[in-house]
């Protein structure tokens, strides 16, 4: 069976940060217009759904790992809610100002190791980000990158996957 997929970054396309740069707290857990009715139709056009994000506050010392991990906990229960099963959460908890690393966006590392590990196909699959190094992402994974305006409704950026 071929396996197509959307990978969606969270800040901005997800998740709402029109009032934080940084996200951790449930409180900050307010998702934009349309993400539920989006990805219950991407999910029912057979796409598996992964969330693919970069988290620098850890590597500055202004939350933790833990804290990324409690919101992805009520990020997913909230998608459960609705009948929506995101596959996995991958992101990068570094920043350029503090280490190196090969995986923090726009490096395709974390795409490619969920592409590996659930078999997905390629040329089915999209990278769905608000940021040009969410698309250099994908281009670099070998799969299409759908550029959105932040914090916007992304149906009318991905009218044409849903039949």
């Amino acid at each position: 069976m071929i396996k197509k997929a959307i990978f969606l970054d969270r800040d901005g396309v997800l998740i709402s940060n029109k009032d934080h740069y940084y996200i951790w707290e449930s409180e900050q857990l307010n998702l934009i217009d349309g993400v539920i009715n989006n990805l219950q139709k991407l999910a029912g056009a057979g796409f598996m759904l992964f969330i693919v994000s970069n988290q620098s506050g850890i590597a500055k010392g202004l939350y933790t790992k833990h804290d990324v991990d409690e919101l992805h906990a009520g990020l997913l229960q909230a998608f459960l809610s609705k009948g929506i099963t995101v596959s996995e959460i991958a992101y990068c908890p570094h920043h350029p100002d503090v280490e190196k690393c090969i995986c923090r966006k726009p490096s395709p590392l974390l795409i490619d190791k969920l592409i590996d590990k659930y078999k997905i196909d390629r040329s089915k699959s999209y990278m769905i980000g608000d940021k040009e190094t969410d698309v250099e992402a994908a281009r670099m994974a070998g799969i299409s990158g759908i550029k959105i305006a932040p914090n916007e409704n992304m149906f009318p950026y991905i009218s044409f996957l849903i039949p």
